[in-house]
């Protein structure tokens, strides 16, 4: 079995201060070892503060504010979690439009833990079979998803994952989806 390729392939990974780093770092390692090229898209130039759950931990260089990059430029986009990093993206119009674009144009899109705080600002998860950190169970219900406890949940071109236990199986489909 050839192993999946993404050569040739520019994923965004938009992220905040707060992002969990395991559900940044562990992703992007997969898509890159994958053959991907891979920016990190933020609402701030500089860099932004990763999280080790409650503890910092350490800083990662954006490549490109969100409001300059062009959805159009990028094959798929990944949503890491984190409790900050959400909260922060889904107050920012041009991060909401930026998400938001990847949907309309039909384009994979992978969330984990409490990533899809983002694409409910978004209005993105309407009859969607999404999965989430537990606590965003209500939150994705109110926004017209279904929440389901599973692993990894893949609906159309959307996958989504709890935690960071689940990274190896979202990891795994992302880098199947995006290819």
């Amino acid at each position: 079995m050839a192993a999946t390729t993404l050569q040739g392939k520019r994923i965004a990974f938009l992220a905040a201060d707060g992002v969990e780093e395991i559900e940044y770092v562990q992703p992007r390692k997969a898509v890159e070892s994958a053959g991907a090229t891979v920016d990190l898209v933020s609402v701030e130039p500089g860099s932004i503060q990763s999280f080790n759950h409650l503890d910092q931990s350490k800083k990662y260089d954006v490549d490109v504010t969100v409001n300059k990059a062009d959805a159009d430029s990028y094959d798929a986009l990944v949503l890491p979690g984190g409790v900050a990093n959400p909260d922060f993206l889904r107050t920012d119009p041009d991060a909401v439009r930026f998400v938001r674009a990847f949907f309309d144009a039909g384009k994979p899109v992978g969330v984990i833990c409490h990533g899809p705080w983002t694409l409910i600002e978004a209005d993105v998860v309407r009859g969607r079979r999404i999965t989430s950190w537990p606590s965003l169970r209500t939150d994705l219900t109110n926004a017209g998803a279904t929440w389901v406890d599973e692993e990894c949940v893949t609906d159309g071109n959307l996958t989504s994952s709890r935690k960071p236990d689940d990274l190896p199986a979202f990891c795994a489909k992302i880098t199947q989806t995006f290819a």
